[in-house]
């Protein structure tokens, strides 16, 4: 099994560890959200014989990664991308590279309100997580990217954050002696460019994945992986409280764009769907995994701490024309919001170190 960091991030379950690294680069997995963006609504249905287990066997974690068919996963493009993940040198001053936005340390986010570009300055939306990227189907806060490597090159050549235009950052990987074996040993024939750089950290990224944690142990049935608060917490992420109409499935995120009802002025998802009125302050739903990790919480990084986002739920926010239907008060009991609180901490696991890599020079 290839190693970077920690073995954890090629395969889950050990059946699919002892299969070897053969079982990589698969094209798809049949996950829920297909239609991304599709909300349901979700009941525990106590009177039906199973109910609970036919439940939780929706949120079972899925025992390989997805790789696409035009970039499949290999150890060497791994390899490569770590090393360039954690490369100051992709931006303009040699001070930033992907992991000062989304480091390991952090949750794989920054643990800032909104993150830090170019010169220091801030800029206007929360660093989200990279953990488990490797399901997303589509990416940044607002959508705009519609694969894995459009967004590792977009922070690079942005003015705000990294600041380094493409063909010059060709240029000084080109001139770094040690790149260049490591690229032609993940893209034989191809060299560095722009489209191999892209290729390497998105294969990278894709390998960062949350590992098990107390939630999994109780889904897989062991009924003393999490408490009894937390058992109830789950009855009402399901049911009172409608989260999983849209933190739905092993990575608790459906895909979608909805406005929660934040009082933020940004439009998120509406400047690419001005004439869609539901997207105006649409931001798209984050997965849950590792959540106790990521505060602070939301696109703009405003709620502090899991008690305030679930506050804000359950006071429906802002009541605007573009606010999603699925956001009305919840009228939660002072019980109900710890249980929730305390399921919501069953998801984060105990995330293995990861090593910074030797840089090439």
């Amino acid at each position: 099994m290839p190693m970077f960091g920690s073995s954890r991030y090629i395969v889950f379950a050990a059946a699919v560890a002892a299969a070897g690294i053969g079982v990589i680069g698969f094209s798809t997995i049949g996950f829920g959200a297909a239609v991304i963006g599709e909300s349901r609504k979700v009941e525990i249905t106590q009177k039906a014989p199973g109910g609970l287990d036919a439940l939780k066997a929706l949120y079972r974690r899925p025992s390989t990664i997805p790789f696409p068919k035009e970039n499949p996963y290999t150890p060497e493009k791994a390899a490569l991308g770590k090393k360039l993940y954690f490369d100051t040198r992709l931006s303009v001053t040699s001070a930033q590279s992907c992991a000062s936005c989304h480091s390991p340390g952090f949750g794989w986010g920054d643990g800032l309100a909104v993150g830090v570009g170019h010169g220091m300055a801030k800029l206007g939306r929360h660093s989200p997580t990279i953990v488990n990227a490797a399901w997303s189907a589509i990416f940044m806060w607002d959508g705009r990217l519609p694969t894995l490597e459009e967004q590792a090159l977009g922070p690079i050549q942005s003015p705000g954050e990294m600041n380094m235009k493409l063909d010059e950052l060709m240029q000084r990987l080109s001139g770094i002696p040690e790149y260049k074996p490591m690229f032609e040993a993940a893209f034989p024939g191809e060299g560095i460019k722009a489209k191999t750089l892209g290729q390497a950290i998105a294969t990278y990224e894709r390998t960062v994945v949350s590992e098990r944690a107390p939630f999994d142990g109780w889904i897989d049935g062991d009924e003393k992986a999490i408490s009894e608060d937390a058992k109830r917490g789950f009855a009402v992420f399901n049911g009172k409280a409608q989260c999983a109409a849209c933190h739905e499935g092993w990575n608790f995120t459906n895909e979608g764009f909805q406005d929660i009802g934040l009082p933020s002025s940004d439009v998120g998802r509406g400047e690419y769907l001005p004439g869609v009125i539901k997207m105006k302050h649409a931001f798209k739903t984050p997965g849950l995994r590792e959540i106790s990790r990521r505060s602070p919480f939301m696109h703009d990084g405003s709620l502090a701490t899991l008690e305030e986002v679930i506050e804000h739920y359950d006071h429906a926010g802002i009541d605007r024309p573009s606010r999603s239907d699925l956001m009305r008060p919840l009228e939660l009991t002072a019980q109900e919001k710890a249980d929730l609180v305390a399921f919501l901490k069953t998801l984060t696991s105990e995330l293995a170190p990861t090593a910074v890599p030797v840089l090439p020079r």
